[in-house]
């Protein structure tokens, strides 16, 4: 099972989100080619979640706004959505999940600001910096999931071998 689920303090604060119909449609749609836009939500919402503990930050709002910061339900790369992403899909998310929840100032900056870098406004609240790397780190490693495997299995093998 995975580790989020062990975790009770965790799921106190997001697994009502998690189970919502409107978060559960995102393990329908592929998001960085070798992940779901749920597995990869919850990846960083639960990495991100632990960093703001660690550091005694507001960890609450840090899964919370991790959980729902791609909470979109589009094709990002359509090319009709390509261009304007990474400015309009924080909007529309910030939009959705206050349709689900209620969301605080710290919870809105996570998931209007995750995209800096792309974007010129920088997060105003640590837990939004939080979010916004571990989001970048995420998206690396599920977008290079095949070469990770290759790897992995390069390794064992030369193991076996020697």
């Amino acid at each position: 099972m995975a580790a989020y689920k062990q975790d009770t303090e965790y799921m106190a604060h997001v697994g009502h989100l998690i189970a919502s119909t409107k978060v559960q449609k995102l393990s329908e749609i592929t998001h960085h080619y070798h992940s779901t836009r749920l597995e990869h939500s919850i990846n960083v919402s639960y990495t991100s979640y632990k960093l703001a503990k660690k550091l005694g930050w507001d960890a609450k709002s840090t899964a919370r706004g991790g959980l729902l910061h791609d909470l979109f339900f589009y094709d990002w790369r359509d090319t009709k959505f390509s261009k304007s992403h990474a400015w309009i899909h924080p909007r529309i998310a910030k939009r959705n999940a206050q349709k689900i929840t209620d969301l605080n100032k710290i919870e809105e900056d996570i998931i209007v600001k995750h995209m800096f870098g792309a974007t010129i406004a920088p997060p105003r609240y640590k837990e939004a910096w939080i979010v916004t790397c571990v989001d970048k780190y995420w998206a690396v490693r599920e977008a290079t999931l095949p070469l990770q495997h290759k790897w992995k299995n390069r390794k064992i093998l030369r193991a076996r071998t020697s």
